[in-house]
């Protein structure tokens, strides 16, 4: 239960601009989660989310730039840098990397360990994911966007 919560509050906060605990709980409540503050508190911190400021001079939460909450394993800026673009398309997740460097990619999102993801085939340029389902590529591939725009 905890692990599917904190896996839900990680797709909210990637999905909505969300700047309090209240909304946060609020949103959780929606999808059936009966949190208090203390719990989502919790969840933050153990998740190491944090706080950044929005282009309109706001604050909302991110999920860490680096760091994955099942593990903690760093996915390093050089192995982002060496992505070109990820595209997705029911459950599978299309990644394009620069000349020989798919496979070191791969290995580094294999790693990760995230739930989601069942597992990666490497070609010298290109990435091919297989997740759980659509709503799983979509959300493993809106965290790459993620990590590709906080680069």
């Amino acid at each position: 239960m905890k692990k599917n919560r904190q896996e839900k509050l990680l797709e909210l906060i990637t999905r909505y601009e969300i700047d309090t605990q209240d909304e946060l709980i609020a949103r959780l409540r929606e999808h059936g989660y009966d949190v208090t503050q203390a719990t989502v508190s919790r969840d933050i911190r153990e998740l190491n989310i944090s706080k950044m400021t929005t282009g309109k001079g706001k604050y909302r939460y991110c999920v860490p730039k680096y760091t994955t909450p099942a593990t903690g394993m760093k996915f390093s800026t050089a192995l982002i840098d060496s992505i070109i673009s990820v595209e997705n398309a029911c459950n599978l997740v299309v990644i394009k990397t620069y000349p020989g460097l798919a496979n070191a990619v791969a290995i580094g999102i294999d790693r990760m360990n995230l739930p989601q993801i069942l597992g990666c085939v490497a070609g010298d340029d290109t990435i091919l994911m297989a997740t759980r389902d659509a709503e799983s590529a979509s959300l493993v591939s809106d965290r790459l966007h993620d990590l590709l725009r906080n680069v």
